[in-house]
């Protein structure tokens, strides 16, 4: 596997991969309702590419073909986006990507805002829960749970 920064040129792909791992991965704890208002499209490529530009963002490809990405702005430690291709869950490849993000971290602490799908795989490496929360999209509420790990160093 392959790890690198994130290049506009991944934006196609990346928006793709983030929708179709909302719409399959997240299922099993979000509803159909639920999920539509998360990712209720493909990403306008503008606006998706300038987010990830604004942090640290690295993609995993993995025998020519992306397998996930992720993005950290790394002065305030907020871990953004983690999201790994549905067919290749459970390679490693969010682990990481996550190791990559947090070695970016400027800060003593990294927050996210991990969703019931991905509390797990943070609370394995590390992450508290500080608080659930319901986040609104469009009428609709979603809940996920901030997050924080302590960097050591």
């Amino acid at each position: 596997m392959l790890i690198r920064r994130y290049d506009p040129k991944d934006g196609p792909e990346t928006a793709l991969l983030f929708y179709r791992t909302v719409h399959t991965v997240n299922a099993r704890d979000y509803t159909a309702e639920q999920l539509q208002v998360w990712a209720p499209e493909v990403p306008a490529l503008e606006k998706w590419n300038r987010s990830l530009l604004e942090h640290v963002a690295f993609v995993a490809v993995e025998e020519g073909a992306l397998a996930g990405f992720g993005d950290i702005d790394p002065q305030t430690g907020y871990l953004d986006r983690l999201y790994v291709h549905c067919a290749m869950q459970g390679r490693g490849i969010g682990s990481a990507l996550c190791d990559r993000l947090e070695a970016a971290a400027q800060t003593e602490t990294i927050v996210t805002h991990a969703s019931l799908t991905a509390r797990a795989f943070f609370a394995n490496r590390g992450y508290q829960v500080l608080r659930e929360q319901r986040v609104e999209r469009r009428g609709i509420l979603l809940k996920n749970f901030v997050m924080m790990k302590r960097i050591t160093g």
